[in-house]
């Protein structure tokens, strides 16, 4: 299956959904799971340096047999050692991971303030071209300035913790939209839709980028399908922020 991709601010193209390592995989090895996900189709691997597990992330790759061309590969930079800087964490990142680059580096948890992002562009040479929060229907009207900030200067809204409404909060007030956006779209596309699918379709027609995981193959393969998913209607993606408004709950 190929991967749907965006546009980054320098031209080059990200695959829109990604392999996360961490949660479950904190500080555990990981290099199964990455094999299992590029067998059942990811090519882009969303890594840390805080996760603790990119020498095992680069042992999956191996075992994988995906050439390094066809994978595209996401860390990030959660804090400097004694004499550090971002370049030397960098390249032990890379030397751990097993690979001669990434296409990716990122702050992990970067600031969602937009007045603190527009301080930042103010000052630098080259913007960002992805800043990764966690994005959910449930975060998502507070979210609303930093979102206009990224669309003004061309960076692509990464999420992390996409699917939590749904495993975090059950029976919260986006559920029962879900549900019923969830049957709409089975009926139309007449095959099976998760509700899984229905949130992260959420996110990819907002143009964001997803990371998502799972140790199942049936759930990694689903997940990549929802780009196959038919398009939520422009009520429906009204009616999921709608009812993610009625409450404002982060979960990392």
């Amino acid at each position: 299956m190929s991967v749907s991709t965006l546009t980054l601010n320098d031209g080059t193209q990200v695959p829109w959904i990604a392999f996360g390592t961490g949660t479950a995989l904190y500080q555990q090895d990981a290099s199964d799971s990455i094999t299992l996900a590029i067998d059942n189709g990811f090519t882009h691997l969303d890594c840390a340096q805080m996760y603790g597990n990119e020498q095992s992330v680069g042992k999956g790759i191996i075992a994988s047999g995906k050439p390094r061309s066809e994978l595209y590969i996401t860390t990030k930079l959660n804090r400097l050692s004694p004499g550090q800087t971002a370049k030397t964490a960098l390249q032990e990142s890379v030397r751990k991971l097993g690979v001669e680059h990434v296409d990716l580096y990122l702050i992990h948890s970067p600031s969602a303030h937009a007045g603190r992002l527009q301080q930042i562009l103010k000052g630098a040479t080259i913007p960002p071209a992805v800043n990764q929060l966690e994005i959910h229907p449930y975060v998502w009207k507070s979210l609303q300035p930093v979102i206009a900030c990224h669309k003004e200067h061309n960076i692509v809204s990464s999420s992390y913790g996409g699917l939590s409404p749904l495993f975090r909060a059950q029976g919260g007030p986006v559920d029962p939209v879900i549900k019923q956006v969830r049957a709409r779209l089975e009926q139309t596309r007449a095959s099976p839709v998760s509700e899984a699918q229905v949130l992260n379709k959420w996110l990819q027609q907002k143009d964001i980028l997803v990371v998502t995981t799972s140790s199942k193959a049936d759930r990694i393969r689903e997940y990549l399908d929802t780009q196959n998913v038919p398009e939520l209607s422009v009520e429906e993606v009204e009616l999921i922020e709608t009812a993610g408004a009625q409450l404002h709950k982060k979960f990392f």
